[in-house]
């Protein structure tokens, strides 16, 4: 029997995530797949069950939503790492999990206030943390990041002019007047149309206000608009800062949605309260489809040792793949195989404390074993 995993969350994510490790991994791993309704993570552990060519043991418990029950001391005290596929507001009680019970930890999330807890919990701790380790925040970053040391040892520079990177998580149609359908989490949408933006501009650190810079960007001949949004630069503002001129992280959308959004917004006080009613207002004209793709794109530009201005840009689209005999939509294993190959970086290593998205040796964890059958290559 290979590592014992435990997976805190039932939804798309988490289902993706146990599907990948039980097919793709090496080892013959035992799951444990906790949820606050236990009917949902019976559900998911049959679902992975049905999906997988080889064996696999998956159990479901009941993840309470209040006190440690004797069954979570149990399976915690099994587990070697904890996968955490949950809302981000509760990603500090996960983390904490984690420290108590000696397991390694890697979370999704992009919320950056819980992201910071979560920061000075894992400093000191005896297990590794990888924070951040999806599509954006987690690999759009590592590629970005690839990006800028490539750029900078093939020009013999140490300093760029900028270093831009974007995803969008999309419908191949879109429709009006919102010209849009949920692919993932309503309420993440919302919270990273609310939250600011953290930035570089003229080499330093900077908030900015999310959906106040909008453009348009044409990839692959397709125009997309692109405008800032929370959470996706995860830290590289921070290692970055005096670096790099302006950095950041845009969100992909088809023409026409933030001008929708924009509607809805104007006039609201940026709160909590806000992303609530933002998020109603979504769910109740907004569909969800399960044909996604994720259309990405990273680029480092600045001058290069003799002051010619270079540009280097990397696009991807996704589309939904069959791992198994189940099909993932793409917004499922995009997310998912970063955090896998985090949580085997974790088990196969000797590391502990925290890891931040800039630590991680960018190429080796795009090229690895999980990222490469559903990114492809970087060279």
């Amino acid at each position: 029997m290979g590592h014992k995993i435990v997976i805190a969350g039932a939804g798309g994510i988490a289902s993706a995530v146990g599907l990948i490790i039980a097919e793709w991994g090496e080892d013959a791993p035992q799951l444990f797949i906790g949820n606050r309704t236990l009917d949902k993570a019976q559900q998911v552990a049959q679902w992975i069950k049905d999906g997988v060519t080889k064996p696999c043991e998956v159990k479901a418990f009941l993840l309470s939503e209040n006190d440690t029950t004797s069954e979570m001391e149990s399976v915690f005290r099994e587990g070697d790492i904890l996968l955490d596929c949950l809302p981000g507001s509760l990603a500090p009680r996960m983390a904490g999990y984690a420290t108590a019970y000696g397991m390694h930890y890697v979370n999704l999330t992009e919320y950056v206030a819980e992201t910071k807890e979560i920061m000075a919990l894992a400093k000191d701790a005896e297990t590794g943390f990888i924070l951040q380790s999806g599509l954006a925040p987690g690999y759009i970053d590592l590629l970005a990041h690839h990006l800028f040391l490539e750029f900078c040892k093939d020009n013999k520079v140490e300093k760029v002019d900028s270093l831009e990177f974007k995803v969008g998580a999309l419908t191949h149609h879109a429709v009006a007047p919102h010209y849009y359908g949920f692919t993932w989490s309503p309420v993440g949408v919302a919270t990273e149309y609310i939250k600011e933006a953290e930035t570089l501009r003229n080499y330093k650190i900077k908030q900015r206000p999310s959906l106040s810079e909008r453009a348009t960007i044409i990839i692959d001949g397709i125009a997309y608009e692109e405008d800032l949004t929370s959470g996706g630069a995860a830290d590289l503002p921070h290692a970055l800062e005096g670096k790099v001129g302006n950095l950041d992280y845009k969100t992909l959308r088809h023409p026409g949605h933030y001008a929708w959004i924009d509607q809805h917004i104007k006039g609201m006080e940026k709160d909590d309260d806000t992303i609530a009613t933002l998020q109603r207002i979504m769910g109740a004209a907004i569909p969800h489809i399960k044909d996604d793709q994720i259309v990405l794109y990273a680029a480092v530009e600045g001058k290069d040792a003799k002051g010619i201005l270079r540009r280097k840009e990397i696009a991807k689209k996704i589309y939904p793949q069959k791992v198994g005999k189940h099909t993932l939509k793409a917004i499922q294993t995009t997310t998912a195989v970063p955090m896998v190959q985090a949580a085997y970086h974790l088990l196969t290593s000797i590391s502990k404390g925290l890891i931040l998205q800039s630590q991680l040796d960018p190429l080796p964890f795009l090229n690895g074993k999980f990222v490469t059958p559903v990114y492809g290559e970087v060279k």
